[in-house]
């Protein structure tokens, strides 16, 4: 089993990296493999809705110049997601934000029924609304959203300042735990038997609908 965790902070090793780092030590220590890949600190292209990726079905994004590509692929092989992210305007970096869009419209088929998990690190505020932000990205693609002993975040600014977070750090620590037990429970349902629920074709209302325009 393994667990691709991806550090949405421009820098690499700073107090996201910190926060991951913890979840992805108590995770081996359980016997799961584990990746942490850094997002980078260039340009990241946000989705334009061209819809190439879905008339291609190819599970790529048509932009090949950063990371998104990259990241589906890794995601892809992997049995579980944690995405982290620093926080600058009460909520998480717009350049991981922008990837995950790309990301979860070109490659989210590949991602569902995989357990997954938002971490915001914040200074002082928005570290729940990041970590919440990120989740939605999971709930609305079929993925258990593991929990912890707090919500998923962490507090630190310069660089080093997460390792004074006990709790934080006890939170990635649960994190990690609680991802290797349900992903040992999927598993376990897998050898016996029990399928991924079924994927119905989506019903799309729109609020504002043509059949009552006029009305």
């Amino acid at each position: 089993m393994k667990v691709l965790l991806i550090n949405g902070s421009p820098r690499m090793a700073g107090n996201t990296a910190r926060a991951l780092k913890e979840a992805a030590a108590a995770l081996q220590a359980e016997g799961v493999e584990t990746e942490i890949a850094w997002i980078g600190n260039k340009e990241i292209r946000g989705c334009i809705a061209c819809g190439i990726c879905g008339k291609k079905g190819d599970n790529r994004c048509v932009f090949d110049n950063d990371p998104c590509n990259e990241l589906i692929q890794k995601a892809a092989v992997a049995e579980g997601l944690i995405v982290g992210s620093p926080v600058y305007y009460a909520g998480a970096a717009g350049s991981l934000i922008a990837l995950l869009d790309r990301l979860f419209y070109a490659g989210g088929s590949l991602l569902r029924f995989k357990p997954a998990a938002g971490v915001g690190v914040a200074r002082r505020a928005g570290a729940i609304e990041a970590a919440d932000q990120i989740n939605k990205y999971f709930q609305i693609n079929s993925m258990p959203v593991v929990g912890s002993s707090y919500w998923g975040i962490a507090f630190g600014r310069t660089p080093g300042e997460a390792e004074g977070d006990g709790e934080g750090l006890h939170t990635m620590r649960t994190l990690g735990r609680n991802m290797a037990w349900l992903l040992r429970c999927i598993e376990a349902g897998r050898e016996a038997g029990v399928p991924v629920p079924e994927i119905e074709p989506k019903v799309m209302t729109n609020y504002v609908r043509a059949d009552v325009l006029g009305a």
